[in-house]
């Protein structure tokens, strides 16, 4: 009988490892040289080659540079996402809501949030970029909203509530776009303050 023999399989599983391994090097890569260079410094060949792969293999992966950056900025959006999770299995409860507010707030002060920013703004000129980034930003966006109502144990059947989460994060974004000009962490600290006592107000009240 023919079938795949037990070389062909022990052979096959480190080439996907290997191919996964790639994969993340090249989404990783791409945030970063976005957040740092913005999209105009972001080629392909630049991403490859600080992933420490050949273009040809990035391209075999990601076969444009729009298929390359939309994936790195929704790749690293879903870690952070399972990483916010894991910080508060449990939810926060009444207690916890500052440390809550100030994780959600973390979400748009670091390289992801740079990195994403530059994708909109070039969203506006490319036309190829735009409907992907448009998409991207709306699942990201929902994917966001809903962890925030689950970790401050929001219950949106209640009048204002939805809007106050998502007064949250738009507030949470304002910040960030503050911080990319200044990193004024007293004055964050006040604000996520603020809003935790908003918050207990708003949602058990």
């Amino acid at each position: 009988m023919g079938g795949v023999s037990t070389v062909d399989r022990t052979e096959r599983v480190p080439k996907q490892d290997r191919s996964r391994a790639t994969r993340q090097r090249l989404l990783e890569a791409a945030v970063a040289c976005l957040a740092e260079h913005g999209w105009a410094g972001s080629t392909v060949l630049v991403v490859a080659e600080r992933a420490g792969v050949s273009r040809g293999a990035a391209q075999h992966h990601f076969p444009t540079r729009e298929d390359l950056f939309t994936a790195a900025v929704e790749y690293v959006a879903e870690e952070r996402s399972l990483a916010l999770r894991a910080l508060f299995p449990q939810g926060a409860g009444a207690g916890g809501r500052r440390a809550v507010v100030a994780a959600l707030v973390d979400l748009y002060t670091g390289p992801l949030f740079r990195a994403a920013l530059h994708l909109w703004v070039a969203a506006g000129d490319e036309e190829q970029l735009r409907p992907r980034v448009t998409e991207l930003e709306a699942r990201v966006g929902r994917e966001t909203h809903r962890i925030a109502v689950e970790l401050l144990g929001a219950d949106e059947s209640r009048p204002g509530v939805r809007e106050t989460v998502q007064g949250l994060l738009d507030m949470a974004r304002g910040l960030g776009l503050a911080n990319l000009l200044t990193d004024d962490g007293a004055r964050r600290e006040r604000v996520v303050a603020q809003w935790a006592r908003l918050l207990d107000e708003a949602l058990d009240g």
